[in-house]
């Protein structure tokens, strides 16, 4: 790996670190995205990233589960190829917004708990509900912006 791919996959784990992924699966999922050929094996993944088998194997099972890549098959090879999941962007973004919700409903119900109360006592609570229910209908619209502009990009 050159140095300078070395560099990108090193600040690909530190930012999904401070996102609370271990910094090894930020390398695996920083080099998935930029090696060639796109699926590596374990043993690719750990060469080109100087890991342990059993980190590589730990790392890959937790990206799996939280689907941010995939294990694909090759006909006639035994070893697990892994590759970034195709639309997971995407779907984190859903994923996201679907979250929005979630906390713009909890507001909603915390005021329908205090319809009676004075108003300051629901204040914080409004202001959440305001917050989410704003960049839930934004983000929304810039989300089917984007896949309209995919789909007509893609012809």
């Amino acid at each position: 790996m050159s140095d300078s791919l070395h560099q990108f996959v090193e600040e690909f784990a530190l930012a999904y670190e401070a996102a609370g992924i271990p910094r090894t699966a930020g390398r695996i999922l920083g080099w998935l995205m930029v090696c060639d050929p796109p699926e590596q094996t374990a043993s690719q993944l750990m060469e080109a990233l100087g890991t342990s088998k059993a980190s590589v194997s730990t790392m890959t099972r937790l990206l799996v589960q939280m689907h941010l890549i995939e294990r694909v098959p090759r006909r006639g090879s035994r070893q697990d190829y892994f590759r970034i999941r195709p639309g997971t962007w995407s779907e984190r973004v859903k994923n996201g917004l679907a979250g929005l919700s979630l906390y713009k409903s909890l507001a909603e119900k915390g005021l329908r708990l205090l319809e009676n109360a004075p108003p300051e006592r629901s204040e914080r609570l409004q202001e959440m509900r305001e917050l989410y229910a704003f960049f839930e209908e934004e983000l929304q619209g810039l989300f089917e912006r984007y896949e309209r502009k995919k789909r007509k990009r893609k012809g």
